[in-house]
């Protein structure tokens, strides 16, 4: 019911939005009900043709028998009159022919007529009349066989024969009769149904046409309404598409001038940089002349030098000098990392079909050794093809390899697996699986943010590797997703369109 009742109320809508479909569903529906009816009205024709045809041969036959109770009777009085007249015995051949074939002929009229109230009285006249006949005609035979041809003749001139065949003859006449007005009633009740159905058929012909020539142009109403509409959303996507490629220009602008501006800054930072770098090194230089100067003050004059001079020349200002220079490097890496970014952002993609299985496996061969320095493997499968820019997937494999390698379980040998297959959307998904540290489920996003890292701080970096690699795998159009469990290992998913469109490129790339 709970399925139903959402159902029944989306029909209700239906029915009571005035909509084309539902006007055509309308239209259709009444064309099924004529189309019904027509079949229906057909139909009942063709069951009263089949009742007529039973009614016209069934009254055939009743005529028949009665024409041949009449004709047997008739053959049996001329045997009887020619075996009189010649006591020839062919001439009593025919009279017992016929009337052996009399009781069937009744028979087969017993059967036709049934419990007809009409004809049935008449039948049983027919009978009794017959018997009276036959009884007649057999006793004038016996008196002809035994020479008696005087009464014979006497009793056929008496007509009592003749007036047995008159009333028979009335009683089957009326028996026809009977069948023939039957007949004629049943053929006007089928020519006015045949004319009914006729009628019905023409008429239903007539709406139905109508309801195609309505529906034809409702349709073709529809189809111009569409074409209209489709004309209209050429046109706004004409204009979206203007809209689109004017703001893709504009943030690729902007993007290049952010790019332009890092650089710019990050270039401008190096110069008071070096200056810095420069004048710690001539710090640490003058540091070491006062030292010397020091050394040589203590052994001649050694209560001529205070203790806190010679710890601040031989312990503070080294301690302040690595400060600077620690910090003055940790900045310098940073400024590169800026300067590879930017740089990285403008280069211009150059797409090419890569097979990526070769292409990884020369990476993977290139941290190998590292790998089997603890028992660890690394395990490329066959990857699918993929056509997109070389640099990028090299620098972007290698980044997700090298972390792999770098950041596996202590006591555990590292096993890393690359494999992929096509997607049925258009896309190449790989997969980089390996048994390392793990990522906390807080960190999956914070890694790919630039300058910062997660889990333990015991290795050497600036948090710039997965902030460089997902910048590429956008640039590319792909997309990178991260599956890992603290302590467990992780997998890296990267998703690529099969080919690479440069935005830019000639039309045969669009």
């Amino acid at each position: 019911m709970k399925r139903i009742r959402p159902a029944l109320r989306t029909f209700g809508a239906f029915l009571r939005t005035p909509t084309l479909s539902r006007s055509i569903i309308a239209l259709l529906a009444l064309a099924i009900l004529l189309l019904l009816a027509v079949n229906a009205a057909t139909f009942v024709m063709i069951r009263r043709t089949s009742a007529y045809n039973d009614t016209v041969d069934h009254s055939q036959q009743v005529r028949l028998a009665a024409k041949d109770v009449l004709t047997l009777l008739a053959d049996a009085e001329t045997g009887q009159r020619g075996f009189m007249l010649t006591a020839r015995p062919e001439y009593l051949a025919v009279h017992d022919r016929a009337i052996a074939a009399l009781p069937a002929v009744f028979t087969r009229l017993d059967s036709l007529i049934g419990t007809d109230d009409e004809l049935t009285p008449r039948l049983a006249r027919v009978r009794s009349l017959y018997q009276e006949r036959l009884n007649l005609l057999e006793s004038t035979i016996e008196m002809t066989r035994t020479g008696r041809i005087g009464e014979a003749v006497s009793v056929i001139r008496s007509g009592q024969g003749k007036t047995l065949m008159d009333q028979m003859r009335i009683e089957l006449t009326a028996i026809d009769a009977v069948e023939a007005r039957r007949l004629a009633d049943r053929t006007r009740q089928s020519e006015r149904a045949s004319a009914v159905t006729v009628s019905v058929n023409a008429l239903a012909a007539v709406l139905i046409l109508i309801l195609a020539g309505i529906s034809t142009w409702l349709v073709r109403r529809y189809v111009e309404e569409i074409e209209d509409a489709h004309l209209e959303l050429d046109r706004v996507n004409a204009g979206l598409e203007n809209q689109v490629r004017d703001r893709t220009a504009e943030l690729t602008r902007a993007n290049e001038e952010i790019q332009r501006f890092a650089y710019i800054v990050s270039h401008d930072l190096r110069a008071p940089l070096v200056n810095v770098m420069g004048y710690t090194s001539e710090l640490e230089q003058v540091g070491k002349i006062f030292d010397h100067q020091l050394t040589t003050l203590a052994q001649t004059h050694p209560d001529a030098i205070e203790p806190e001079a010679i710890r601040a020349v031989r312990e503070d200002v080294p301690e302040a000098v690595g400060f600077i220079r620690a910090s003055t490097a940790k900045m310098d890496r940073l400024i590169n990392a800026i300067l590879k970014l930017s740089r990285d952002g403008r280069r211009r993609l150059v797409p090419e079909t890569l097979d990526m299985t070769a292409v990884v496996q020369s990476i993977a061969d290139s941290v190998h050794h590292q790998a089997i320095e603890t028992g660890g493997e690394i395990v490329v499968r066959a990857l699918p093809v993929l056509e997109s820019d070389r640099l990028s997937i090299e620098q972007i494999f290698g980044n997700l390899l090298d972390n792999a390698v770098k950041y596996q379980q202590p006591g555990r040998p590292i096993r890393i697996v690359v494999e992929g297959e096509a997607d049925d959307d258009g896309r190449v998904h790989y997969r980089i699986v390996d048994n390392g540290r793990g990522v906390s489920d807080r960190d999956h996003e914070r890694i790919f943010e630039l300058f910062r890292r997660a889990g333990k701080q015991d290795l050497p970096g600036e948090g710039l590797g997965l902030a460089f690699v997902r910048n590429s795998v956008r640039r590319l159009g792909g997309t990178i997703t991260l599956e890992s469990e603290l302590g467990q290992g992780s997998t890296f998913h990267l998703k690529f369109p099969t080919r690479l469109i440069v935005p830019g490129d000639a039309g045969d790339r669009l």
